[in-house]
């Protein structure tokens, strides 16, 4: 038998390396993840169509997402995210502005549905003769060499919270922060479905040391309904973002400066509280998510600041604030028009658990002075309505969780929210929420 020569080894290692490479033209991952949450009986003087249930009440919700990917051409790329989602978040997920669990949504059916959560094309445009960066594989990712210096066009089906707010320690309900304005900067109405995905484009300028992003998508057709309005000259989402990458005694950072505009249907709530009081409460259902109107005009526009910093190999900071004009309805994410937060999050290197992470946080909310005296005359939109609002008060709201990795691919997490005013409301809690958080990721 021949002897194996040089030449022989050098051909069979660019057998293999052709193989691999093959391989990587596709993208294939998947997430798992179930949450229960449950909280005990708290106060309340009085509830409303829209209030946190003050008997006590759990509920659990599901996900589970394939991410597939398909590399088409240099620099190109299309993804495909078929999604099943069920259950249902603590009363609805009505009740808190700040809404107790990122994985659940305003749908009225618990029962498990599948549905299109993402279906993109993505190309990057080299610019100059810039040096290439490798990228790994990851969820809607594939691994391959990019331009380190790039215009990357995006277009299609997509939730625009992958591309902005992205915030490397608070944006991620399924291995993070759990509560809504906690995972995304709580007054950026940004445009989706009930769902949090949406049709449009984001085209993005990035260079090694900064990044700016604008984005236009559809917006819904009805409050947080997964109808979306094709009338795209006078409804619209429009979103633009410059971020800041830097490093601190090698230790990265990212500053980020959001500013939106959305123009849709919504009416505003100073001609609600007019209607109101001449004995119209027409525009109730439609400010609530129950119905449409053919009358355009509304805009809530807005901006907001996002920062992260590594101080050690194993301690991060956050800090996030937005506001927005709250004078027209919320359309898309949350009733939020002012928001600040702040929180840490550190790895459990220091007992010999370097894949395990403790986080605390607290963010507090506020609603413009109109938005307030909306729900005080009887109003209620699709997350609140207590029926009234004598005294208002900000949302107040810590949260704090422990993440334990059980195997390569599982994590599991306990998770404790407590909540002051709910939806804005000292007649109302405080309340204290319990979570149990499985993850299943490869």
């Amino acid at each position: 038998m021949k002897a194996q020569g040089p030449d022989d080894e050098n051909h069979f290692k660019g057998l293999l390396y052709n193989r691999i490479d093959s391989l990587e033209k596709w993208s294939l991952h998947f997430q798992f993840t179930s949450i229960w949450q449950g909280h005990p009986d708290f106060n309340a003087k009085y509830s409303g169509p829209n209030s946190l249930h003050s008997a006590s009440e759990s509920a659990m919700s599901v996900t589970s997402t394939l991410y597939l990917g398909r590399k088409l051409w240099k620099n190109a790329s299309f993804f495909f995210n078929p999604e099943i989602a069920g259950g249902s978040g603590l009363s609805a997920a009505l009740g808190l502005a700040g809404a107790a669990n990122g994985e659940t949504f305003r749908v009225g059916n618990p029962a498990p549905a599948l549905y299109m959560a993402r279906l993109f094309f993505e190309q990057h445009f080299a610019l100059r003769k810039s040096k290439t960066e490798h990228r790994d594989g990851d969820q809607n990712q594939i691994a391959d060499n990019i331009p380190a210096s790039r215009i990357t066009v995006t277009i299609g089906k997509v939730s625009l919270a992958d591309f902005f707010d992205n915030n490397a320690y608070s944006h991620d309900p399924r291995s993070e922060f759990m509560n809504w304005s906690l995972m995304d900067n709580g007054a950026w109405d940004y445009p989706a479905n009930t769902r949090g995905y949406t049709w449009g484009g984001v085209v993005e300028l990035i260079e090694p040391g900064y990044a700016v992003r604008i984005s236009s998508a559809l917006v819904p057709k009805i409050a947080n309904s997964s109808i979306y309005d094709l009338n795209i000259k006078q409804a619209n989402g429009n979103t633009a973002e410059f971020e800041k990458i830097y490093k601190i005694k090698n230790h990265p950072g990212n500053l980020r400066f959001l500013g939106f505009a959305n123009f849709s249907s919504a009416p505003s709530y100073n001609t609600a509280i007019n209607e109101m009081r001449k004995g119209d409460s027409s525009l109730i259902p439609v400010i609530s998510g129950h119905q449409s109107i053919n009358q355009y005009g509304g805009l809530k526009y807005g901006g907001g600041i996002s920062f992260n910093q590594e101080l050690t190999n194993n301690v991060g900071v956050f800090a996030r604030t937005s506001w927005n004009n709250g004078q027209t309805a919320t359309w898309a994410f949350t009733e939020i028009d002012q928001t600040a937060s702040a929180g840490i999050r550190i790895r459990g290197d220091i007992i010999k658990r370097p894949d395990d992470n403790f986080g605390v946080a607290c963010v507090v909310n506020g609603i413009s002075a109109v938005h307030r005296e909306y729900l005080n005359a009887g109003g209620y939109g699709f997350m609140l309505g207590d029926g009234k609002l004598t005294h208002y008060g900000y949302e107040q709201i810590l949260e704090t969780f422990y993440k334990v990795r059980l195997l390569k691919w599982m994590w599991a997490t306990a998770d404790y929210q407590f909540v002051m005013n709910p939806g804005y409301n000292k007649d109302r809690g405080p309340v204290n929420i319990f979570a149990i958080r499985a993850h299943v990721e490869f």
